[in-house]
């Protein structure tokens, strides 16, 4: 039963990633002004921020785990708390650099002094010191227990710089500043029905590669 569920939400994840690709190429999209066809990339760009939320959430739950769970069980929670942040960062990358493509045709730069950008690599430091922490303490024990207490200040950090900051000034992204939201004047039925998919799908193919991430690092022990 275990088996088919995991199949199941696997090739469901997989599915929805190709549909979003290939609807997020071909669909019809509003055409806005400076925005015009480089809207298609809210299917690409946004997804992997949420995937990156929710994968820094899943590092967050394995963190506290561990630090409630002594011994050989914590460790293994710690362990996939790493794991979780490293394909984390992965997806913060792949978000930074579709937005640097997205802001160079939409703002005329791949980076521009915007709130949300800076929280962003405020909050990828914050991330890669967790691994420099990881990295500067031998013991297992220890580590654990540095690196869980450290990854709760980095997630609520990261909502922090990434979340509320750029809501309390101005900036160039929907939704914050005072700058409208996508979903109050054109993020249509059409496209909602492409971006959600590729939401879902991307977070879960997230897990996915944690959960091949975890395999892999018990087999190379």
């Amino acid at each position: 039963m275990n088996n088919r569920l995991s199949f199941a939400w696997k090739f469901s994840a997989a599915a929805l990633v190709s549909y979003s690709m290939i609807a997020g190429l071909a669909s019809s999209v509003p055409r806005l002004f400076i925005l015009n066809e480089t809207i298609r990339n809210l299917y690409f760009h946004v997804p992997m921020w949420f995937t990156m939320i929710a994968l820094m959430a899943v590092s967050l739950k394995h963190s506290l785990a561990s630090l409630r769970k002594p011994g050989l069980a914590g460790l293994e929670l710690d362990r996939k708390a790493q794991l979780a942040a490293e394909v984390a960062l992965v997806f913060a990358a792949l978000g930074l650099f579709t937005g640097m493509i997205w802001a160079r045709f939409t703002w005329g730069a791949f980076w521009t002094n915007d709130p949300k950008l800076n929280g962003t690599a405020v909050a990828i430091l914050i991330y890669l010191a967790y691994f420099v922490l990881r990295s500067s303490v031998e013991d297992p024990e220890k580590r654990a227990r540095l690196a869980g207490t450290y990854n709760v200040f980095a997630f609520v950090l990261m909502l922090v710089f990434i979340g509320v900051l750029p809501r309390m000034t101005d900036s160039l992204h929907p939704g914050n500043g005072g700058n409208p939201a996508f979903g109050s004047y054109d993020l249509d039925s059409a496209m909602r029905a492409v971006f959600y998919p590729a939401v879902f799908g991307w977070i879960g193919i997230g897990l996915w590669v944690v959960e091949l991430r975890v395999r892999l690092s018990r087999l190379t022990k």
